[in-house]
């Protein structure tokens, strides 16, 4: 199939591109700045030469948006929502203007959108929407605007020819440097993935391989449509999750952190301590209603995974021992 990604460019568009290429799928990125075969220019605002590539696709992804890997200031929160609202925007008229429309438009959104929340799960039919909670920084009710706002633009596009689905991420797990995962693994080397805040703030998460899985698997299913959690059916206290990720290592403690300690380490790394205090128990119910088998469910087997991956790519580095094969690795 003809897959055509906006906004590619980042952590889930790498894992995206490289998994579907993989594949035998013509993948076409979207991007400011485009460096690689298979790359076309756009801004993410205004339509131009670059919706040719929608027309006649079989499939599109779109992930533009500015990366909440950043201080929540003001502009950001701005940057964030108008970066979001306006690229779901202009994709939604280069569909809707397509001689032959894509089937399918799997748009990213947010497991965000849920309430900051420990007594139950949040699945798609009962889950809360989150910004009315109290006890919480005010800015968080933002970035549930943020997300609403983002599947609101995708909702209003007139596309009747095309499938719509606003694919409700949470945190991607992948070995690739600079992701949330090399963080957080750095974090545990070093001592200090131990509880934030108490840990009891639930963790969702998907294993990088089940989200490959979860798109193709979306793609295929004609039955399919509207917000969809994309998310490893047993989310755990944070607690719990760095524990399983130290022991993956093997690292034997890991330092706490009280509130204002991971307010520091949050501008340490010019990130926000929305990413760690805010409890997103969040399950995938539509996708295991309709048959979809995780390959990485529970958390510390998940780890150990990702562990061995990253210890593996290390090896194969320039000057290091060549990495053994591994017949199950998607490149």
């Amino acid at each position: 199939m003809k897959m055509v990604i906006p906004g590619g460019t980042g952590q889930v568009g790498t894992i995206l591109r490289r998994a579907l290429t993989a594949a035998g799928h013509d993948v076409v990125i979207l991007t400011r700045r485009p460096s690689r075969e298979g790359d076309i220019g756009w801004d993410g605002e205004t339509p131009g030469p670059w919706a040719e590539a929608i027309d006649g696709a079989d499939v599109v992804i779109n992930l533009a948006g500015r990366s909440v890997g950043c201080r929540y200031t003001p502009a950001t929160l701005t940057a964030m929502m108008d970066s979001r609202v306006r690229s779901t925007r202009v994709v939604g008229e280069a569909v809707a203007a397509a001689a032959r429309p894509p089937r399918i438009w799997l748009q990213m959104s947010t497991a965000t959108i849920y309430a900051h929340r420990f007594d139950a799960p949040n699945d798609e039919a009962t889950g809360v929407i989150g910004g009315a909670e109290t006890g919480v920084p005010r800015y968080w009710a933002y970035s549930v605007e943020i997300a609403k706002a983002w599947e609101r633009e995708q909702e209003r596009a007139a596309t009747p020819s095309t499938r719509k689905v606003a694919l409700r991420s949470a945190m991607v797990m992948s070995p690739d440097r600079g992701g949330v995962f090399d963080v957080l693994l750095r974090l545990a080397r070093l001592g200090l993935g131990g509880p934030v805040a108490g840990g009891a703030q639930y963790v969702s998460w998907i294993h990088d391989r089940d989200l490959v899985r979860a798109v193709e698997f979306l793609i295929d299913r004609d039955d399919i449509t509207g917000p969809v959690n994309v998310a490893a059916p047993n989310p755990l206290s944070q607690r719990a999750f760095m524990r399983a990720l130290r022991a993956a290592w093997g690292v034997p403690v890991g330092l706490p952190a009280t509130s204002w300690m991971a307010e520091l380490g949050a501008l340490a790394l010019r990130s926000d301590t929305e990413l760690l205090l805010k409890s997103r128990r969040v399950v995938p119910g539509r996708l295991l209603e309709s048959g979809f088998a995780f390959d990485h469910p529970e958390w510390p087997e998940a780890a150990s995974d990702l562990v061995r991956r990253v210890r593996r790519d290390r090896r194969a580095l320039p000057g290091r021992r060549p990495a053994p094969p591994d017949g199950h690795r998607t490149q």
